[in-house]
């Protein structure tokens, strides 16, 4: 019994030793930490990238801007527009011809307005059919408030780069300075039916916005005047001269207001 106590001893320590091998190589995948920050690499990462999107997508502004209220023989009309990257974006009438056949007449005409000034993005838009006083009325409110953003956007700094709202008037700032509108106000012309009076928004050396003032009105005159000035604006603006055709049926108001023009025109060349 002796002889094989050294033995036992021998056989034990042996199992001890295999056991405690097989141990640590089990144990050892788990706790390496290499393992461990690869796997965790890619929440971090995936965490970041959507805070980036979001601010890139966040660079664009919106501008909104309201013409001017153009007075018609149903009704003022005045136009709000938004714009953004040079765009319009929304057209929307804050007032409007109302009451009786002019509700009617406005609630049909003023969302087709709205759709042609956002696809045209300027005022050179068609008028609608059986609303030519609102439609003259809204495209004149519509033109005045795209030359509000036109003298907005023109003050963003000057060429030295200070930025300030003030540097038009130096050297620096005098391509600024160029780009700014001017308003002039013709000669009150007397025809047979009434003085006709013309003012116009001179901008770049071209027109960009004409008006009556002063026209013919009362009775048959309103009328006239009221399908004439319309044309006579666009004609104007169109050529960027007092060198216009007359309306048919307005040869007297046709003629005032291109008289009227050219003297204003004359004060801006002067």
């Amino acid at each position: 019994m002796k002889k094989s106590h050294p033995l036992r001893r021998i056989v034990l320590a042996g199992a001890a030793t295999v056991s405690g091998i097989v141990l640590l190589l089990t144990m050892k995948p788990s706790s390496d930490p290499a393992s461990a920050s690869a796997e965790g690499a890619p929440q971090g990462q995936q965490s970041v990238a959507p805070q980036g999107g979001a601010q890139a997508a966040g660079n664009g502004q919106a501008q909104t801007l309201t013409g001017d209220v153009v007075k018609t023989q149903y009704g003022n009309v005045q136009v709000r527009v938004t714009m953004s990257g040079g765009k319009i974006t929304s057209a929307a009438a804050v007032q409007a011809p109302s009451g009786g056949r002019s509700t009617e007449v406005s609630s049909n005409a003023v969302p087709k307005l709205n759709q042609a000034a956002i696809a045209a993005s300027t005022a050179d838009i068609d008028a609608v059919s059986g609303a030519t006083y609102t439609s003259g009325g809204y495209k004149e409110s519509l033109q005045s408030a795209l030359d509000n953003a036109g003298a907005t956007g023109g003050g963003s700094g000057n060429a030295s780069g200070t930025g300030g709202g003030g540097g038009s008037a130096d050297a620096s700032g005098s391509r600024s300075g160029a780009a700014q509108a001017q308003t002039l106000t013709g000669k009150a012309v007397t025809t047979d039916y009434g003085p006709v009076q013309v003012r116009i928004t001179v901008s770049g050396g071209k027109i960009t916005k004409s008006e009556a003032v002063q026209q013919p009105s009362g009775g048959r005159s309103s009328q006239i005047s009221g399908d004439a000035v319309p044309k006579l604006n666009q004609a104007a603006v169109a050529a960027g001269s007092a060198d216009i055709d007359a309306v048919s049926g307005a040869t007297y108001t046709s003629g005032g207001y291109k008289e009227s023009l050219q003297s204003a025109l004359d004060q801006a060349g002067g």
